[in-house]
């Protein structure tokens, strides 16, 4: 099993410029990052590429152990509870504690991911400039201009502070997984520490063009950031900026959703989404969209999120 290394690629230009990091196999089943950054190392490799400014390094697969299995953790998942740790007690805080140097050696983050249901890619960009206790954050403009650049029809906000909303609610329950900074991943870390950082869904997990769209959004970023001068096609503005609002978690394997939703799928106030075991409905609190849907959430995990328009401007 191939879960004792993370393998890295490092590339300098000899002239400085922004330092950028591509993160691909957070979750060990999705493949289309990883499939993009290999082919993106190769073409650097062979000169297909030139790095002209800067510095980028690549990781094809944060999360080898997972890899390994075939499947989203090793054991835990690595995209939450993201920081580093003095006595590591499992495989993903043993990643966490090389990841996150690497992390802080940057200014920007793109990390690439895949989903469970059917649905059209999208990108996951942080909170406008703020100064409270959850993600402070003064990059809101810079962050938002590097998600433009990567052509995803959909631009989402709000994960943090839903997340702990829910975080909220486990809590009053007594459930498992109370703590707020499990809701940190890579993209709430690196804001953390003074970067940027993007999370793009390239799409569902064995959509055959999912590895196309993370190859061609990451010649985007490499452009938009001056690092390659390389020609790509632009990319069409996004028709769209939601906002996830709240999210609902499985809680007993007898829970079901109301119908096979696709990610983004429109929704009616009062319309049910999902039933509880004894029959009662969890219904939509207002017109909105259905987000992240898992019919295969464990229980006391997160089952969906449900997203409205965003008063923020593209």
């Amino acid at each position: 099993m191939t879960d004792t290394a993370l393998r890295t690629h490092r590339f300098d230009a000899l002239r400085p410029g922004p330092r950028l990091i591509l993160l691909g196999g957070v979750h060990g089943n999705e493949r289309c990052g990883s499939i993009a950054l290999e082919r993106l190392v190769a073409a650097l490799d062979a000169g297909e590429l030139r790095l002209e400014r800067g510095t980028l390094t690549v990781v094809p697969v944060a999360n080898p152990m997972a890899r390994a299995l075939g499947r989203r953790e090793g054991d835990r998942n690595l995209n939450r509870m993201l920081r580093p740790t003095v006595v590591p007690r499992d495989h993903e805080d043993r990643i966490a504690n090389r990841l996150c140097p690497l992390l802080d050696a940057h200014d920007v983050l793109l990390d690439l991911h895949s989903f469970h249901t059917a649905g059209e890619p999208f990108a996951m960009i942080g909170p406008e400039d703020n100064d409270g206790p959850l993600e402070p954050f003064a990059l809101a403009a810079r962050e938002q201009a590097f998600a433009l650049a990567l052509g995803a029809p959909r631009l989402v906000e709000g994960w943090l502070d839903t997340y702990a909303r829910g975080v909220r609610r486990r809590a009053a329950r007594g459930a498992p997984g109370a703590d707020p900074e499990y809701g940190v991943g890579t993209t709430e870390y690196m804001r953390s520490r003074g970067g940027c950082a993007v999370t793009l869904e390239c799409g569902q997990h064995d959509d055959p063009e999912a590895p196309a769209f993370a190859w061609t959004a990451v010649r985007r970023a490499l452009v938009h950031l001056g690092l390659v001068t390389t020609a790509v096609e632009p990319a069409a503005r996004p028709r769209e900026l939601l906002r996830l609002v709240e999210v609902f978690d499985r809680e007993h394997a007898d829970d079901r959703l109301a119908r096979a939703w696709t990610s983004f799928e429109a929704v009616r106030a009062g319309e049910p989404i999902g039933l509880r075991r004894d029959g009662t409905p969890l219904a939509a609190p207002a017109d909105g969209r259905v987000v992240f849907p898992n019919p295969n959430a464990a229980p006391g995990a997160e089952w969906f999120y449900f997203a409205v328009p965003s008063a923020r401007r593209l």
